[in-house]
């Protein structure tokens, strides 16, 4: 576990830094909510915008179903690493590097030319990805004993900015004037957590002991947790983030405003706020778990087929029902910040789980844009990514039931307390 005391790296009798217990945890809290706000603004404040950039810049349909599949892709490799960076720099300052590294990018996207575009957004979503895997043991670290609610105002406000970013994501290039100016001024708030990770990076201290803990992630793909994380963490990854690349783009073909387009987009995000806290409740009851993953799974289920063949006028339906299919997010990242019977053991579990998933993930946004471009139409994808969101119910079932490592300290607890009764 990750000892922040200074005490296990100064020399005895050494002066120490006096730190106050309450601006320590009010930082480690803002940055949850930060960190959280931020995960998904750089992503969602582009979809709407794609149609806009490809007009103005002209590219073609490789590079427009490879904009939407970067971040999954970053979301793959640079989070297989995370266990490594956080190994050689610490947890905070990982985090802090990966929001220099999200300001920098999406600060890039300024330039209006589309190798900006792409380099900008490959190196923010390579940020983005270090604080996916990382942020489950951050809130472990700082947050012991409220995993569930600091977890639900992580989700929470990760919601709350992809819902900010898509709705205003128009209208704000319009008074811009330019979509890539509009891209390039997410960078603000993502430079806001970065000023409150960096207090924190300093004054983390990691002892010897942490320094030297390493557990690889790789071999828990041969257990059946480490393979129904991934699985679990693959559709949903898959699912989502195909909404988020193609949503704005399936409904403008089909006769909606842009405006229009990318305000469906921000229900589809907003919704998933009230899904987070419901899903989030349900979990924290006992036998509920499955009950939970069921419910919004089958709502994501219903939200594809109404995609599919209600008119675009009744659009706010499917993005109301996909919208509470997000609830899948939080309660995966919940098992896993309670997984584990160490910091580096959650690490692992994270690593494997996103890194793997978001790999196959990235199927989804970039064979969908092919297949728009080859067949001139979505249905034929629309009709694979429903039969992936049944997939994804069938999975998350299973994942229900499984028993984490809190679960059976939960247990232990319960049984000791009622052989001292019974004693």
């Amino acid at each position: 576990m990750i000892d922040n005391s200074s005490e296990s790296v100064l020399p005895p009798g050494a002066n120490l830094p006096r730190k106050s217990p309450l601006l320590a945890g009010a930082l480690a809290v803002a940055a949850v909510i930060l960190v959280g706000l931020n995960l998904r603004m750089g992503i969602a404040s582009a979809s709407p915008l794609f149609h806009d950039l490809q007009e103005m810049m002209g590219y073609g349909t490789l590079v427009a179903s490879l904009l939407p599949t970067i971040p999954v892709l970053c979301f793959a490799v640079a989070g297989a690493a995370t266990s490594l960076v956080i190994r050689w720099t610490g947890l905070e300052s990982g985090i802090a590097l990966s929001l220099l590294l999200l300001t920098a990018g999406l600060a890039l996207r300024v330039v209006d030319s589309t190798w900006a575009l792409l380099a900008g957004t490959v190196v923010g979503m390579c940020g983005l990805a270090i604080c996916n895997v990382a942020m489950p043991s951050f809130i472990r670290e700082h947050h012991r004993n409220r995993a569930a609610s600091m977890t639900a105002a992580y989700t929470t406000t990760m919601s709350i900015g992809a819902t900010l970013a898509s709705a205003v994501s128009v209208p704000l290039a319009v008074q811009a004037g330019s979509p890539t100016t509009a891209l390039a001024l997410w960078a603000i708030p993502a430079g806001l957590a970065l000023l409150v990770m960096v207090p924190l990076s300093i004054s983390g201290k990691r002892s010897a002991v942490e320094k030297g803990t390493h557990v690889s992630p790789w071999p828990l793909l041969a257990t059946r947790k480490g393979l129904l994380f991934t699985a679990v963490f693959a559709l949903q990854s898959l699912l989502v983030y195909t909404v988020v690349s193609w949503l704005p783009h399936i409904l403008i073909s089909r006769g909606l405003e842009p405006v229009d387009a990318g305000l469906m987009l921000g229900i589809v995000q907003g919704v998933s706020i009230p899904a987070v806290m419901i899903m989030l409740w349900m979990a924290s009851k006992p036998n509920l778990l499955r009950s939970a993953f069921l419910l919004t799974t089958s709502c994501s289920v219903l939200g594809f087929i109404a995609l599919l063949l209600l008119p675009v006028e009744l659009s706010l339906i499917s993005s109301i029902f996909i919208g509470l299919g997000f609830g899948v997010f939080p309660l995966v990242m919940l098992m896993i910040s309670r997984s584990g019977g160490s910091a580096a053991e959650t690490t692992a579990l994270s690593t494997v789980a996103q890194s793997v998933g978001y790999l196959i993930a990235a199927i989804g946004p970039f064979a969908l844009g092919l297949m728009q471009g080859a067949l001139g139409s979505w249905t034929a994808g629309l009709v694979i990514i429903i039969g992936f969101s049944v997939m994804q119910l069938l999975f998350c079932f299973k994942l229900g039931g499984l028993r984490t490592e809190a679960d059976e300290h939960q247990l232990i607890e319960v049984d000791s307390s009622a052989e001292a009764e019974r004693s």
